[in-house]
């Protein structure tokens, strides 16, 4: 009996020792480190430069991250993955130009809105019977899979009667208006507007935005209330030392 007993108490301490050993280190469990989602193919937001990550995004949560102390890893996916991903206990941030609205709201918790975005209409540069949305009628737009664009349009294709196709990424989604694959797409301001100058694209945005986005960063809901007030905290920091101010200017100017 004693050697059963033994046997059984051993058998707890390696049931426990592995138990610490499959840790993954994720901020809701160790609180140290938080596995960030993010969307590499978004430029100024989050892009690569051989091989190294750099935006907006990455420039600002890196900074939060340094200035309230824990540790955070990137996970880059197509966007219409984040949330899902939060959801599965896989993601414990996201900062992804994710616009705030009311139907992300009832799965995730925002911070504070980080930048003004707004969408914008975008067209082949060589059309020239498309300025606004009431010249879309027959036409086929397309939007990158799961963002407010995409969802913008669906909520006014019979509105305008256009035709909605979508995308994975934006390039993919840029190169079929430049190819007349498509009329025009509906994209986030900041992105396109950086997209034309840095790339030199065939692309030219017209009328005037067509709503007020906020972009924010999320947690799951309900979950991670400590480090989203880390990042308030962090995020008006940076705002009142100016590092906030110089991050923008890096990708956008002055």
């Amino acid at each position: 009996m004693k050697k059963f007993g033994a046997l059984v108490l051993l058998l707890s301490f390696m049931l426990v020792v592995a138990a610490c050993g499959s840790d993954k280190g994720t901020g809701s469990e160790a609180g140290t480190k938080y596995r960030v989602g993010i969307d590499n193919t978004y430029p100024p937001f989050e892009f690569e430069v051989d091989g190294k990550l750099t935006g907006i995004d990455i420039d600002i949560i890196s900074a939060i991250a340094k200035n309230q102390g824990f540790e955070i890893e990137f996970d880059a996916m197509d966007f219409g993955g984040i949330i899902p991903a939060m959801q599965a206990d896989q993601l414990d941030i996201a900062i992804a130009g994710m616009s705030i609205t009311d139907k992300r709201r009832e799965v995730v918790d925002f911070s504070d809105p980080y930048f003004d975005a707004g969408l914008s209409l975008v067209i082949n540069g060589k059309t020239t019977d498309i300025n606004s949305l009431e010249d879309l009628s027959g036409k086929v737009i397309a939007v990158k899979n799961g963002t407010t664009g995409a969802s913008f349009a669906q909520e006014h294709e019979s509105e305008y009667g256009y035709q909605v196709v979508q995308f994975d990424d934006s390039p993919a989604m840029f190169q079929e208006v430049q190819n007349g694959n498509a009329d025009a797409l509906i994209e986030d301001y900041p992105v396109i507007a950086y997209a034309i100058s840095q790339n030199n694209l065939d692309l030219k945005i017209v009328g005037e935005r067509l709503n007020g986005d906020q972009y924010g960063i999320a947690v799951l809901k309900g979950k991670n209330s400590d480090v989203l007030k880390k990042i308030n905290d962090g995020l008006q920091e940076l705002r009142d030392s100016g590092e906030y101010d110089e991050i923008l200017a890096k990708y956008l100017g002055e």
